[in-house]
Protein backbone atom coordinates (compact mmCIF):
# COMPACT_ATOMS: atom_id res chain seq x y z
CA UNK A 1 0.00 0.00 0.00
CA UNK A 2 1.21 3.52 -0.84
CA UNK A 3 1.88 5.55 2.18
CA UNK A 4 -0.09 5.57 5.58
CA UNK A 5 -3.76 5.89 5.25
CA UNK A 6 -6.13 9.42 5.99
CA UNK A 7 -7.23 9.88 9.04
CA UNK A 8 -10.91 10.36 8.62
CA UNK A 9 -12.97 13.41 11.01
CA UNK A 10 -16.53 13.62 11.23
CA UNK A 11 -17.52 17.16 12.48
CA UNK A 12 -20.74 17.15 14.90
CA UNK A 13 -22.78 13.75 14.27
CA UNK A 14 -25.98 13.67 15.24
CA UNK A 15 -26.78 9.91 14.59
CA UNK A 16 -24.90 7.27 15.89
CA UNK A 17 -26.09 4.86 12.63
CA UNK A 18 -23.94 7.24 10.62
CA UNK A 19 -21.08 6.77 13.10
CA UNK A 20 -21.55 3.23 13.24
CA UNK A 21 -21.42 3.52 9.56
CA UNK A 22 -18.39 5.25 8.96
CA UNK A 23 -16.39 2.70 11.68
CA UNK A 24 -17.19 0.20 9.27
CA UNK A 25 -16.25 1.75 6.10
CA UNK A 26 -13.29 2.75 7.67
CA UNK A 27 -12.43 -0.76 8.26
CA UNK A 28 -13.31 -2.18 5.34
CA UNK A 29 -11.24 0.26 3.33
CA UNK A 30 -7.75 0.65 5.62
CA UNK A 31 -8.50 3.62 7.95
CA UNK A 32 -6.99 3.23 10.94
CA UNK A 33 -7.86 6.39 13.09
CA UNK A 34 -10.94 8.61 13.47
CA UNK A 35 -11.64 11.78 15.58
CA UNK A 36 -14.85 13.50 15.95
CA UNK A 37 -15.78 16.94 16.99
CA UNK A 38 -18.53 17.07 19.13
CA UNK A 39 -20.70 14.01 18.98
CA UNK A 40 -24.12 14.68 19.68
CA UNK A 41 -23.89 11.33 20.76
CA UNK A 42 -21.36 8.73 21.32
CA UNK A 43 -21.57 5.18 22.79
CA UNK A 44 -18.75 2.35 21.94
CA UNK A 45 -21.14 -0.32 23.02
CA UNK A 46 -24.29 1.00 20.60
CA UNK A 47 -21.27 1.35 17.57
CA UNK A 48 -19.82 -1.96 18.13
CA UNK A 49 -23.21 -3.65 18.17
CA UNK A 50 -23.78 -1.73 14.39
CA UNK A 51 -20.62 -2.46 13.06
CA UNK A 52 -19.45 -5.64 14.41
CA UNK A 53 -15.60 -6.78 14.62
CA UNK A 54 -14.56 -2.83 15.11
CA UNK A 55 -13.65 -2.79 18.73
CA UNK A 56 -10.01 -1.79 18.00
CA UNK A 57 -10.90 0.80 15.77
CA UNK A 58 -13.44 2.48 18.06
CA UNK A 59 -11.06 1.93 21.21
CA UNK A 60 -8.83 4.38 19.07
CA UNK A 61 -11.57 7.36 18.00
CA UNK A 62 -10.21 10.53 19.48
CA UNK A 63 -13.13 12.81 20.76
CA UNK A 64 -12.52 16.83 20.16
CA UNK A 65 -13.81 20.12 20.65
CA UNK A 66 -13.05 21.72 17.37
CA UNK A 67 -12.09 21.14 13.68
CA UNK A 68 -8.89 23.35 13.76
CA UNK A 69 -8.19 20.69 16.97
CA UNK A 70 -9.04 17.67 15.15
CA UNK A 71 -6.60 18.95 11.89
CA UNK A 72 -3.51 20.42 14.27
CA UNK A 73 -1.18 17.81 13.25
CA UNK A 74 -2.22 17.47 9.89
CA UNK A 75 -0.18 18.56 6.63
CA UNK A 76 -3.26 18.50 4.19
CA UNK A 77 -7.14 18.33 4.70
CA UNK A 78 -10.00 17.24 2.41
CA UNK A 79 -13.45 17.85 3.11
CA UNK A 80 -16.43 16.65 1.46
CA UNK A 81 -19.17 19.03 0.52
CA UNK A 82 -21.84 19.32 -1.72
CA UNK A 83 -21.51 23.10 -1.38
CA UNK A 84 -20.73 25.41 -4.68
CA UNK A 85 -19.17 28.24 -3.44
CA UNK A 86 -18.76 31.54 -5.03
CA UNK A 87 -15.18 32.05 -3.60
CA UNK A 88 -12.10 30.77 -6.10
CA UNK A 89 -11.19 27.37 -4.07
CA UNK A 90 -9.68 24.00 -5.45
CA UNK A 91 -12.32 21.79 -6.21
CA UNK A 92 -11.96 18.12 -7.12
CA UNK A 93 -13.50 14.95 -7.77
CA UNK A 94 -13.38 12.16 -5.26
CA UNK A 95 -10.40 10.36 -7.65
CA UNK A 96 -7.92 13.00 -8.23
CA UNK A 97 -8.81 14.15 -4.52
CA UNK A 98 -7.38 10.61 -3.50
CA UNK A 99 -4.52 11.35 -5.51
CA UNK A 100 -4.13 14.12 -3.42
CA UNK A 101 -4.35 12.87 -0.36
CA UNK A 102 -2.25 10.16 -1.10
CA UNK A 103 0.57 12.31 -2.43
CA UNK A 104 0.90 14.71 0.86
CA UNK A 105 0.33 11.78 2.86
CA UNK A 106 4.28 11.25 2.12
CA UNK A 107 4.99 15.00 4.21
CA UNK A 108 2.69 13.88 7.52
CA UNK A 109 -0.58 13.28 8.39
CA UNK A 110 -3.62 13.69 6.42
CA UNK A 111 -7.62 13.86 6.65
CA UNK A 112 -10.74 13.11 5.25
CA UNK A 113 -13.56 16.25 6.51
CA UNK A 114 -17.31 15.30 6.50
CA UNK A 115 -19.82 17.51 7.85
CA UNK A 116 -22.91 17.69 9.93
CA UNK A 117 -25.68 15.23 8.60
CA UNK A 118 -28.28 18.26 8.04
CA UNK A 119 -26.30 21.32 7.42
CA UNK A 120 -22.57 20.07 6.27
CA UNK A 121 -19.69 22.45 7.45
CA UNK A 122 -19.53 26.05 7.61
CA UNK A 123 -17.73 28.61 5.40
CA UNK A 124 -15.65 29.10 8.39
CA UNK A 125 -14.59 25.36 8.73
CA UNK A 126 -14.35 24.44 4.84
CA UNK A 127 -11.87 27.74 4.93
CA UNK A 128 -9.80 25.63 7.24
CA UNK A 129 -9.18 22.53 4.99
CA UNK A 130 -7.17 22.70 1.69
CA UNK A 131 -9.13 21.05 -1.12
CA UNK A 132 -12.83 20.79 -1.18
CA UNK A 133 -14.28 17.72 -2.51
CA UNK A 134 -17.49 17.25 -4.41
CA UNK A 135 -19.66 14.24 -5.31
CA UNK A 136 -20.98 14.29 -8.60
CA UNK A 137 -24.87 13.74 -8.36
CA UNK A 138 -27.81 15.00 -9.86
CA UNK A 139 -27.91 18.19 -9.81
CA UNK A 140 -31.86 17.98 -8.50
CA UNK A 141 -30.74 15.88 -5.37
CA UNK A 142 -27.21 16.56 -4.74
CA UNK A 143 -26.82 15.91 -1.26
CA UNK A 144 -25.31 12.30 0.00
CA UNK A 145 -25.88 10.64 3.24
CA UNK A 146 -23.03 10.87 5.42
CA UNK A 147 -21.99 7.72 5.35
CA UNK A 148 -22.76 7.51 1.53
CA UNK A 149 -20.21 10.83 0.92
CA UNK A 150 -17.67 9.15 3.54
CA UNK A 151 -17.90 5.68 1.82
CA UNK A 152 -17.02 6.75 -1.77
CA UNK A 153 -14.20 8.78 -0.53
CA UNK A 154 -12.80 5.95 1.56
CA UNK A 155 -13.24 3.52 -1.44
CA UNK A 156 -11.03 6.09 -3.80
CA UNK A 157 -8.26 6.82 -1.17
CA UNK A 158 -8.42 2.97 -0.81
CA UNK A 159 -7.69 2.25 -4.64
CA UNK A 160 -5.27 5.41 -4.91
CA UNK A 161 -3.00 3.83 -1.83
CA UNK A 162 -3.03 0.51 -4.55
CA UNK A 163 -5.98 -1.30 -2.55
CA UNK A 164 -7.00 -2.80 -6.24
CA UNK A 165 -3.75 -4.28 -6.81
CA UNK A 166 -3.98 -6.69 -3.98
CA UNK A 167 -4.15 -10.16 -4.97
CA UNK A 168 -7.78 -11.76 -4.69
CA UNK A 169 -8.23 -14.35 -2.09
CA UNK A 170 -7.38 -17.98 -3.66
CA UNK A 171 -9.61 -20.57 -3.93
CA UNK A 172 -9.93 -22.80 -0.50
CA UNK A 173 -9.79 -25.73 -2.24
CA UNK A 174 -7.35 -26.02 -5.63
CA UNK A 175 -7.16 -28.12 -8.09
CA UNK A 176 -4.63 -29.27 -11.09
CA UNK A 177 -6.55 -28.48 -14.78
CA UNK A 178 -8.58 -31.48 -16.24
CA UNK A 179 -6.21 -34.19 -17.77
CA UNK A 180 -7.11 -35.10 -21.05
CA UNK A 181 -7.89 -38.36 -20.22
CA UNK A 182 -10.44 -37.31 -17.58
CA UNK A 183 -12.08 -35.21 -20.38
CA UNK A 184 -12.23 -38.25 -22.49
CA UNK A 185 -13.48 -40.67 -19.97
CA UNK A 186 -16.47 -37.70 -19.15
CA UNK A 187 -17.11 -37.08 -23.05
CA UNK A 188 -17.13 -41.41 -23.24
CA UNK A 189 -19.65 -41.67 -20.17
CA UNK A 190 -22.09 -38.48 -20.90
CA UNK A 191 -22.26 -39.85 -24.89
CA UNK A 192 -23.22 -43.47 -23.05
CA UNK A 193 -25.88 -41.39 -20.80
CA UNK A 194 -27.47 -39.41 -23.83
CA UNK A 195 -27.95 -42.53 -26.05
CA UNK A 196 -29.91 -44.45 -22.33
CA UNK A 197 -32.24 -41.56 -22.04
CA UNK A 198 -32.65 -41.23 -26.15
CA UNK A 199 -31.07 -38.25 -26.99
CA UNK A 200 -29.88 -38.84 -29.87
CA UNK A 201 -33.40 -40.36 -31.48
CA UNK A 202 -33.29 -37.54 -33.34
CA UNK A 203 -29.94 -35.61 -33.38
CA UNK A 204 -26.72 -36.25 -35.15
CA UNK A 205 -24.62 -38.37 -32.15
CA UNK A 206 -21.61 -36.53 -33.68
CA UNK A 207 -22.64 -33.17 -33.99
CA UNK A 208 -23.78 -33.52 -30.60
CA UNK A 209 -20.48 -34.78 -28.97
CA UNK A 210 -18.65 -32.31 -30.82
CA UNK A 211 -20.81 -29.04 -29.81
CA UNK A 212 -20.75 -30.78 -25.86
CA UNK A 213 -16.71 -31.07 -26.00
CA UNK A 214 -16.48 -27.06 -27.10
CA UNK A 215 -18.23 -26.25 -24.42
CA UNK A 216 -16.77 -28.32 -22.06
CA UNK A 217 -13.46 -27.06 -23.00
CA UNK A 218 -14.91 -23.56 -22.77
CA UNK A 219 -15.65 -23.94 -19.20
CA UNK A 220 -11.73 -24.98 -18.60
CA UNK A 221 -12.56 -27.88 -15.68
CA UNK A 222 -10.39 -28.32 -13.22
CA UNK A 223 -10.21 -32.29 -11.64
CA UNK A 224 -12.68 -32.02 -9.22
CA UNK A 225 -14.86 -29.87 -11.51
CA UNK A 226 -14.82 -32.96 -14.06
CA UNK A 227 -15.21 -35.59 -11.53
CA UNK A 228 -18.48 -33.90 -10.61
CA UNK A 229 -19.67 -33.66 -14.28
CA UNK A 230 -18.90 -37.21 -14.81
CA UNK A 231 -20.41 -38.05 -11.36
CA UNK A 232 -23.58 -36.73 -12.48
CA UNK A 233 -23.74 -38.88 -15.64
CA UNK A 234 -22.88 -42.06 -14.05
CA UNK A 235 -25.89 -41.50 -11.76
CA UNK A 236 -27.75 -40.96 -14.68
CA UNK A 237 -27.14 -44.15 -15.77
CA UNK A 238 -27.58 -45.63 -12.81
CA UNK A 239 -30.81 -44.52 -11.72
CA UNK A 240 -32.13 -45.63 -15.16
CA UNK A 241 -30.81 -49.31 -14.86
CA UNK A 242 -32.58 -49.54 -11.18
CA UNK A 243 -35.91 -48.15 -12.78
CA UNK A 244 -35.70 -50.62 -15.46
CA UNK A 245 -35.54 -53.23 -12.75
CA UNK A 246 -38.91 -51.80 -10.86
CA UNK A 247 -40.55 -52.26 -14.29
CA UNK A 248 -42.58 -55.13 -14.73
Amino acid sequence: MAGPPPILVLVNPQDIVNIASAVRIAKNFGIERMRLVQPEVFDPYRIEGIAHNTADLVARIEIVDTLEAAIADCVFTAVLTARERAAKRTMLRPRPAAAALVAEGAAGPVAIVAGREDSGLTNAELDLCNLLVTISTDPRHRSLNLAQAVAIMAYEVWNARGGDELPAKPPRNRADPATSDQLEELFEDWRSALWAIDFFKTRRPDSVMRAFREVIFRAALDGREASLVRAMEIEVVRYLERQSRKDP
